[in-house]
């Protein structure tokens, strides 16, 4: 069983040829309205992988709920802990240019009511058999509860450190396993990327945890137990990267909950984050269970 335990937004999305610059106007393409939130789209990645998920999150009272919320219900992830807060329903406005690369601004709306009854009621129940999954779209003293509540219950946890905060280094350390991309690995360790190698394996040994890099198109590191696991991510030619970091954290923990060994895991998480990248979109372009069979038996 996968708690997730975080943000829930509706993505409004532009198509541009190529990211304005600060003070810029740049003539755009199509527009578009998608369920997102990094919380929400980690939990349909996991339900998507077979995992049996639990959201545990806040939508407002606005039009933009149940648009929010409509694929993950209509995917069977369990929304029985989803608020609704007297707020507007969190938004994200993301632009994407002609290579797929995107820029976004998240407001968060309902998402910052979260608090630490919220992580509470998110651990509630939760066995060292379990798996709970964070973020850092809803405030920190929430998510930072809910890593000390998986710690104390035998919980397994993992950390994305997505998008990363002035706080980020404190919390990292309460969780099981941490996720980062490259760039938030290096504001984590306070290395270079050149070192990237060295600074992930002090991580990894200084705070007892396994340890995962994304490397976009080149795969992903892994730190455990002293040894480096590199996996590479299937060759693409991307279309949006929206949503990518998400499926990969949801697949890797759909992977681990369903009993797969840590490499095992990574190899079908690092294939649906490439295919996550094939599809305009967040939720939309998550990969099924079969897709990612099918792209690793290529």
């Amino acid at each position: 069983m996968i708690t997730v335990f975080g943000s829930t937004n509706l993505d409004q999305i532009g198509t541009v040829p190529r990211l304005p610059k600060p003070g810029e106007t740049v003539a755009g393409g199509v527009f578009s309205m998608a369920a997102g939130g990094k919380g929400a789209n980690q939990a349909l990645a996991a339900r998507r992988a077979g995992a049996k998920v639990r959201h545990v999150s806040a939508v407002g009272q606005d039009s933009f709920a149940a648009p929010a919320l409509a694929l993950l219900k209509a995917d069977g992830v369990d929304l029985g802990a989803v608020r609704h807060a007297d707020s507007a329903t969190g938004i994200a406005m993301i632009f994407v240019d002609g290579g797929g690369e995107n820029v976004i601004a998240v407001l968060p709306g309902a998402n910052g009511t979260m608090t630490a009854t919220d992580a509470e009621t998110a651990l509630a129940g939760m066995e060292g058999t379990d798996i709970l999954l964070v973020q850092q779209e809803i405030p920190q003293a929430a998510t930072k509860r809910a890593l000390e509540l998986a710690r104390a219950q035998g919980v397994t946890s993992i950390f994305n450190t997505a998008p990363f905060l002035a706080d980020t280094a404190e919390l990292a350390p309460l969780a099981s396993i941490v996720v980062a991309n490259e760039t938030e690995f290096a504001l984590l360790s306070g290395r270079p990327e050149s070192e990237l190698d060295a600074a992930m394996a002090e991580w990894a040994d200084q705070h007892s945890q396994i340890l995962i890099v994304t490397l976009g198109g080149a795969g992903v590191k892994a730190m455990a137990d002293g040894k480096l696991l590199a996996i590479p991510a299937l060759p693409i030619k991307p279309i949006d990267t929206v949503g990518a970091g998400d499926t990969f954290c949801g697949y890797l923990a759909a992977g681990l909950d369903a009993g797969l060994d840590l490499e095992d895991a990574l190899k079908r998480a690092a294939a649906a984050g490439s295919l996550a990248c094939l599809k305009p979109g967040a939720q939309p372009a998550i990969p099924t269970a079969a897709q990612v069979d099918a792209a690793l038996k290529g």
